[in-house]
């Protein structure tokens, strides 16, 4: 089969398109003959050695989601059968022609959704809805605070938490992206700078009270005015440190808020966690995707073959919504 590889570790120049022995699925995995696969932030890092994937993935071959038909079954597989669409979140080795996976990870892929849609959906809707309802506990009536309005995960975040019935508030860099989310669902945008960001202050003249809930991307550099801008007893949920990682916490603020702050990522969750996160996913934000209320933004689909422009192209910034590598 053919895969991206890295070669080596660097910038978007070491990203190929090479043969590699095309993997079985073993007892209770399902070997998926891959259609699409998206590109996530953590794809970029793992290219440059930030972001190793975890034991028994090779950190050469990136991809932490896929879209595809069932090409085999391993032994005791009995809930799927070849030829069936679908789609899930992974460890690693997405972005491939051929891909195995735990025969509990995979969730169908409704008639609605083409490929490119489906291999875009579950990471961004998977860790939506896991930061904002399971660890967030986002209620109706909420103000909820996303940032990077433009990004992947955010374009699916804002959209859910419309249709949990909060009033959602965006920050970008760009006047365009915060338009364009408005047709998602985002009723307030907040324009940032680069280089000494400042949303707190305009987020209170809307929600005078702050924000319940905070889901952050951007990491050290938002910490200060997430504090700022969180209500009382709130929660700021990092999920992303596209800003960087290290970051100075006033305390006093923190104690007097009472606010919480919560850091979380997917990928080296032990398997069940991922299989609960993937249920809690297909119980309820599937049945909000196939009545058209939550839909996956596709920026665009660009053959595995050129996955370099992929890389070349978020790493501009310049994508809104998910880049869909298709093979």
């Amino acid at each position: 089969m053919k895969a991206v590889l890295f070669a080596g570790k660097g910038g978007p120049e070491i990203v190929g398109w090479a043969d590699l022995e095309t993997p079985r699925a073993q007892r209770g995995e399902v070997l998926v003959r891959v259609r699409a696969a998206a590109l996530n932030r953590a794809d970029l890092l793992q290219r440059r050695g930030l972001y190793p994937p975890p034991p028994g993935f090779r950190p050469d071959v990136p991809g932490l989601e896929l879209a595809g038909e069932v090409a085999e079954v391993g032994e005791g597989v009995a809930s799927w059968k070849k030829g069936d669409r679908v789609m899930a979140i992974a460890s690693g080795e997405a972005q491939a022609e051929y891909a195995v996976v735990h025969e509990r990870m995979l969730v169908r892929v409704p008639d609605a959704l083409s490929w490119a849609e489906a291999g875009a959906l579950m990471e961004a809707a998977v860790t939506s809805h896991d930061a904002l309802l399971t660890i967030g506990g986002l209620r109706p009536g909420w103000t909820v605070l996303v940032h990077a309005a433009g990004s992947g995960v955010s374009t699916v975040a804002i959209q859910l938490a419309k249709a949990a019935g909060a009033t959602v508030i965006g920050t970008s860099r760009t006047a365009e992206k915060l338009e364009r989310a408005r047709a998602l669902g985002l009723d307030h945008g907040i324009l940032v700078g680069k280089d000494e960001p400042r949303f707190a202050e305009e987020l209170r003249k809307v929600a005078p009270g702050g924000a319940p809930l905070v889901l952050d991307f951007v990491g050290a550099p938002y910490l200060a005015e997430n504090l700022a801008a969180v209500s009382p007893r709130g929660r700021i949920v990092v999920i992303g440190t596209m800003g960087g990682p290290k970051g100075t916490v006033d305390l006093s603020l923190l104690m007097r808020t009472r606010a919480s702050v919560v850091g979380t990522v997917l990928r080296p969750r032990p398997l069940e966690e991922k299989i609960e996160a993937t249920r809690a996913f297909e119980r309820e934000v599937l049945p909000l995707v196939v009545a058209g209320r939550v839909r996956p933004i596709v920026d665009a689909a660009i053959p595995m073959a050129d996955a370099r422009l992929a890389h070349e192209r978020m790493e501009r910034n310049d994508s809104f919504g998910k880049l869909v590598l298709t093979a």
